[in-house]
């Protein structure tokens, strides 16, 4: 039973991290600068989930862990804004501001799949803590 919680707790922790890569790509949808202050638009970023072998029950059920935080590496996307201060100075692209090639639709889709699976692991949490309190019960 503690197994079930473990695993259960690890689902947690992943899907706590892939909320906050969602929350910071959609509050860095207009960033145009990197964290060096270089023109560059902020790259969106995913979690890559894997298993988590450390921890098994004998049904075959695993726990989960995150194996990386990627990068995309999709072309921005340009909006011609010669007037902005972050525009392109020179060549094919004058006058154009890169910004980050966020889907915000697809942001929010992510996000409310990672908050209900949360929520379902919550739920099996709860459902492991009674079965322990039923199991007390009959035994005393």
């Amino acid at each position: 039973m503690i197994t079930a919680m473990d695993i259960s707790t690890s689902a947690l922790v992943a899907q706590r991290t892939r909320l906050n890569a969602i929350a910071s790509n959609m509050a860095n949808m207009s960033t145009t600068r990197n964290e060096n202050g270089e023109v560059e638009p902020y790259k969106a970023r995913f979690v890559v989930f894997q298993e988590d072998q450390n921890l098994k029950m004998a049904s075959g059920a695993t726990g989960v862990k995150v194996a990386s935080v990627e990068t995309e590496t999709v072309e921005p996307s340009y909006k011609f804004q010669p007037g902005h201060p972050m525009a392109i100075k020179e060549g094919p692209r004058k006058g154009y501001v890169a910004y980050p090639n966020i889907n915000m639709t697809r942001e929010f889709v992510d996000a409310m799949e990672a908050s209900r699976a949360y929520e379902a692991n919550i739920g099996v949490m709860e459902v492991t803590k009674n079965i322990g309190q039923q199991t007390l019960r009959i035994i005393a």
